[in-house]
């Protein structure tokens, strides 16, 4: 099953005479650095959609664990509640475009046991039915988040799967070659990570690249079905984008939740520059 559904399937989709039947559709639209998503949600969204917030229901405040840490359950479990989430429904997420907060959201509903959770490929800008700038009335639904669901690493598993498997980094390439940092106190990256950008995941479109295409992309980094694979960002964002990309090529991979913004922030934690193995475009 693919992670997927296009704006067409979700526009065509016939509505169930049980609407509580249909999927929960969740607006996660989020800008680094910017105001949150709620002004834009405001100002127009798909019909039934509920926003939520990257920032404080889908990661925890900075701190040791990185710039978004996994957020605490309760209040990760509270805010799908609130927005209808079941264990039974199924639940649509989507974003600006860009597709990295969608990811997350989609990834965290999956880690916690959710099993029927697809993001709307190209998000917003893709979307061309009606929207709305009413917030629907919402019936509180009963999901009960449960950890493991989908695997994990932290900054000691990301750093032995570099060295027997294979460790992706997300980032733009000059992030990883250390030539710029923009964000975090230290450039670089985890020695013997590989660069593999997640722009290069996305079609000029706005899609994710069709699977065939993505699994060649990802072979060419030996990140196959029998290979051991994680993923890495600047804080766990980004990657969880790479993360679906690799799952839509038949490839299972961990996330390293804390990522670059967690590892660079411990100066006994090794810090490699430079090009390092070629990446596949």
């Amino acid at each position: 099953m693919t992670a997927l559904i296009s704006a067409s399937a979700l526009a065509g989709d016939p509505a169930p005479a049980d609407p509580a039947a249909g999927p929960v559709l969740l607006d996660v639209r989020y800008e680094m650095g910017g105001p949150t998503g709620r002004s834009v949600y405001e100002a127009g969204h798909l019909p039934g959609a509920v926003y939520v917030d990257l920032e404080t229901e889908l990661a925890a405040p900075p701190g040791p664990g990185g710039r978004h840490p996994l957020p605490d359950l309760d209040v990760f479990g509270a805010a799908m509640r609130r927005a209808g989430v079941t264990a039974a429904r199924p639940v649509v997420v989507y974003d600006g475009g860009q597709g990295w907060a969608a990811a997350r959201a989609w990834w965290l509903l999956r880690y916690t046991g959710h099993g029927d959770v697809r993001v709307l490929d190209g998000g917003f800008a893709a979307w061309d039915g009606p929207v709305t700038t009413e917030a629907p009335e919402v019936k509180p639904g009963d999901f009960l988040p449960e950890p493991g669901g989908m695997p994990l690493l932290d900054a000691d598993g990301a750093a032995a799967l570099a060295r027997r498997g294979v460790l992706l980094d997300a980032r733009a390439a000059e992030r990883y070659r250390g030539e710029v940092e923009p964000i975090d106190p230290v450039a670089g990256h985890i020695p013997g990570a590989l660069s593999a950008p997640t722009t290069h995941n996305v079609a000029p479109d706005g899609r994710l690249r069709p699977a065939a295409e993505l699994r060649e992309r990802f072979a060419a980094l030996g990140a196959h079905r029998d290979a051991e694979v994680g993923v890495y960002c600047g804080s766990g964002v980004s990657a969880a984008q790479q993360v679906l990309a690799l799952e839509e090529a038949g490839v299972t991979a961990a996330l390293y939740v804390g990522s670059w913004s967690q590892w660079c922030a411990d100066p006994a934690r090794p810090v490699a520059t430079g090009a390092g193995p070629a990446e596949a475009s």
